[in-house]
């Protein structure tokens, strides 16, 4: 990397910490099975881990809290998320409240994924002013996804329009602290956060255990 890619880097980063620009991320894991008939079965399993979010908290580890809510912002144990519903995202070590909002939810032969994005705390829709609850903005996104291709499953995290939620009205008071998470608390865990839970939906946890 020459000065002028490093300068332009630094100048990029300080934007995105000023609210000014966004990052685009992808994490990724895949697990290859020994004939289609087993691809196909685990694939199936993956569905079922991907859309059980609040069985996300039981990954072993360093791990966030996930916790699914209905439209109407009441706690719920559905092993699936619908169209509207809520997650309450809480970071290793930490007590701060993120949410998002799923938008949508897609699921075929060979793939499923559900889309969410930064939102209000759901008690609070209605209410005033919305101030989004998360640390990047409304307009930023992550996509779920586990895709079978053969013998081999895949799963995803994909990231897009990743901008900190530190400027205007829907940051409130938070402005300063969802600066502090992007960039420190949530810059130092999201590969390894990401990494493990698609390592999971791809079953990939279960042969680090028999290794270990």
């Amino acid at each position: 990397m020459g000065l002028k890619d490093l300068f332009d880097n630094l100048k990029k980063e300080v934007k995105v910490v000023q609210g000014e620009e966004t990052k685009d991320k992808v994490y990724s894991n895949h697990n290859e099975f020994a004939d289609e008939a087993a691809a196909r079965q685990a694939f199936e399993q993956a569905k079922q881990k991907l859309f059980d979010v609040n069985g996300w908290s039981r990954m072993a580890g360093f791990n966030s809290e996930f916790n699914l809510y209905d439209s109407l912002g009441h706690r719920t144990t559905a092993r699936k998320p619908e169209v509207g519903y809520y997650i309450d995202i809480i970071l290793p070590a930490s007590t701060m409240e993120n949410w998002v909002q799923v938008t949508d939810i897609r699921e075929e032969e060979n793939l499923a994924e559900f889309v969410v994005h930064p939102s209000e705390k759901p008690q609070e829709r209605g209410q005033g002013d919305k101030v989004i609850q998360h640390f990047f903005i409304k307009e930023a996104s992550s996509t779920f996804r586990v895709v079978r291709e053969g013998n081999t499953l895949h799963a995803y995290e994909i990231g897009r329009n990743e901008g900190i939620n530190n400027e205007g009205q829907e940051a409130g008071n938070r402005a300063l602290l969802n600066t502090l998470v992007a960039e420190g608390g949530w810059a130092g865990v999201q590969a390894l956060q990401w990494d493990k839970l698609t390592k999971y939906l791809v079953h990939l946890e279960e042969a680090d255990e028999e290794k270990s």
